[in-house]
């Protein structure tokens, strides 16, 4: 029995110490941010298969149900919710990218499955994607948090270190494994306007990216989503113009200047690139508890 023994593997291609970068659909994915993230940088770096879980063990399916299939004959296929993997390799650095449903069985088990892959390629990290959902207008430009847990990883990349208490996702789940095994491990969350939360957000998917591509040290395809984000944007904008109360609160938002966080019904996460280094420490602490109060909702 081998700690990847429910994953069937696609290709055994030769990386040289690579990024893990995964996110998972579902608690840990507002607005679908960080699962477009992943699949834009699949599609854009042309990552070949790799490998995937057996989602038998891990998947509750009358929560997260397969689908039925037609092909241009009629024929009929299931469709299973598994955990998919891809391998690439990109100017700056080999990665790994996961993406799959978040599982609702043996967390534990599942995550010495990714542990597994992570330690078979000898990856130098591994990059969890999130987002939640926040007090923040669309128009401001997306913040992204970045958290860790051991102190070279903070300093190096500029990182948080969690503060968060309470219910978790298997996101927490893989970092605390990470760190058992001594493998470095950060993750990124981008704050979705909580006004679209039914909507799609590729700028918040773009802002991931962004940073995701500052921490491995590569390019990113910034203008992947370009197209989609001025979509949305109009999206967003046709949907306040036909609320009165959202556009009073979208304005409430952006004119709360220098206390972005000072209301008891609404906290702004707009990023001010003039404010000085205590109030950017501030902000990220308040993201922080953002990430908390989002996590917390969850289990509600």
């Amino acid at each position: 029995m081998t700690a990847s023994e429910h994953i069937r593997w696609l290709s055994n291609p030769r990386l040289q110490n690579p990024t893990v970068i995964a996110a998972f659909s579902g608690w840990n994915d507002a607005a679908d941010a960080a699962s477009t993230a992943i699949r834009t940088l699949v599609d854009a770096w042309k990552a070949e298969p790799l490998a995937e879980i057996d989602p038998e063990e891990f998947t509750d399916f009358a929560t997260i149900r397969p689908s039925v299939r037609l092909d241009d004959e009629a024929q009929r296929s299931i469709v299973w919710p598994k955990v998919s993997m891809w391998h690439a390799t990109t100017p700056g650095a080999d990665v790994i990218l996961i993406l799959g449903p978040e599982p609702s069985l043996k967390w534990r088990l599942f995550t010495e499955q990714i542990i597994g892959v992570a330690a078979r390629f000898e990856a130098n990290m591994v990059l969890t994607l999130g987002a939640l959902l926040a007090d923040v207008s669309h128009r401001s430009e997306v913040q992204v948090m970045g958290t860790a847990n051991d102190e070279n990883t903070i300093e190096r990349f500029d990182l948080q270190r969690s503060r968060y208490e309470g219910p978790t996702g298997i996101i927490s789940v893989i970092h605390d494994a990470c760190s058992h095994s001594s493998i470095a491990s950060a993750s990124l969350w981008a704050a979705c306007p909580a006004i679209a939360s039914q909507i799609p957000s590729p700028k918040a998917a773009s802002a991931l990216i962004a940073r995701a591509g500052e921490i491995i040290g590569t390019p990113v395809p910034l203008g992947a989503l370009h197209n989609h984000i001025v979509a949305y944007d109009i999206k967003v904008e046709e949907m306040i113009d036909d609320d009165e109360d959202l556009r009073e609160y979208v304005e409430r938002l952006e004119t709360m200047g220098d206390d972005p966080f000072g209301t008891e019904d609404s906290h702004q996460l707009q990023f001010d690139f003039d404010v000085n280094e205590e109030d950017i420490e501030e902000e990220s602490h308040a993201l922080v508890d953002e990430v908390e109060k989002f996590l917390r909702d969850q289990d509600n």
